[in-house]
């Protein structure tokens, strides 16, 4: 059987109405034939916009295939286990060049449910942002339902959420049931659970070229929002050079950042899991099955599967990535 490699995928890129062109002028992607290019999903096993692998001998299989033959070898024993044929995580890039819409995302049970489907929770870690850029997460005081309905009714729902001021390097945790938007000026990588499940709740009373409001979601958001207000929203961290330095972990999984500008060792034996990287700055080499290497650049993604167990990275120049796998 053939050695197993690094997968890079062929993006899947989405027309979307608060969409720009950062995907292609940051993360040289090209996106010319999209007017508004809002999404490059990277790595998909989400039903109808599953990923295609784009080098080696498994180029033009899709992801679920090859999950289907090579199970654990890919996504780790337990992780087959658990999910199947389904690829468990959803990899994006996001160029908010308008608002998003207000949103909300079910939990698992709701999810389940509704919609056979898993339920949201996500990260978002931030490329790019302009002056003065926003995101909204969460509400800015302790409030209910009924004081939520209230605001909705007289559309001042923005008085009592929680806009946050962003830059580059900034995460923020989505879990599923929290609010949130993306504000105009802002490039990111998104990590999620697979599902394509979005309650719609504001849409900036804006309108579509043919006059029309999008479709909002008031009452099915109802039962999956989580009213709790806390402190803060932002997550910190600590970040070293040369090594990973922990961004989030959660039971849906744990991303990390890499920042170097030498060679790092990785070893992955007590993993069990696949490995993704985002290569947000510069670029570099995976060396990997002893004397293979392949060359990553600024904007690509790449999939490590869980059988390569111990790789050299060896950057070009500075280098920054998201290193994201599940514990």
């Amino acid at each position: 059987m053939n050695k197993l490699y690094p997968l890079k995928f062929k993006p899947i890129y989405k027309e979307k109405i608060w969409g720009g062109k950062k995907i292609n002028t940051i993360l040289n992607k090209n996106i010319s034939n999209l007017k508004n290019c809002g999404e490059s999903w990277e790595i998909s096993g989400v039903d109808g916009d599953i990923s295609v692998v784009e080098n080696g001998f498994l180029k033009d299989n899709n992801l679920q295939e090859i999950v289907e033959v090579y199970m654990g070898d890919i996504v780790g024993d337990k992780i087959f286990e658990q999910f199947g044929h389904e690829f468990p995580l959803l990899i994006k890039f996001i160029d908010a060049h308008d608002n998003l819409s207000v949103q909300v995302h079910p939990n698992d049970e709701l999810a389940e449910e509704r919609h056979y489907a898993n339920g949201k929770t996500e990260m978002w870690y931030i490329i790019s942002a302009e002056k003065n850029a926003q995101l909204i997460s969460g509400f800015n005081k302790e409030i209910n339902k009924e004081i939520y309905l209230k605001h909705l009714k007289n559309n001042t729902l923005t008085k009592i959420l929680n806009f946050e001021n962003v830059k580059t390097g900034d995460v923020f945790f989505i879990p599923a049931g929290r609010v949130h938007a993306t504000g105009n000026g802002i490039l990111l990588s998104e990590i999620q659970q697979t599902s394509d499940v979005t309650y719609r709740i504001f849409d900036w009373n804006r309108k579509n070229s043919n006059g029309k409001s999008r479709e909002l979601h008031t009452d099915m958001a109802l039962d999956a929002l989580d009213f709790t207000h806390y402190k803060d929203y932002k997550t910190k961290y600590t970040k070293k050079i040369n090594e990973s330095s922990n961004l989030i972990n959660c039971q849906y999984f744990t991303t990390n950042i890499i920042e170097f500008d030498k060679e790092i060792e990785k070893d992955y034996n007590l993993l069990d899991s696949f490995v993704i990287y985002m290569c947000l700055e510069g670029s570099y080499s995976i060396r990997y099955n002893e004397n293979n290497e392949i060359k990553i650049i600024k904007g690509e993604t790449v999939l490590l599967p869980a059988v390569l167990e111990n790789i050299l990275l060896i950057p070009s120049e500075q280098t920054k990535l998201l290193e994201v796998y599940i514990k």
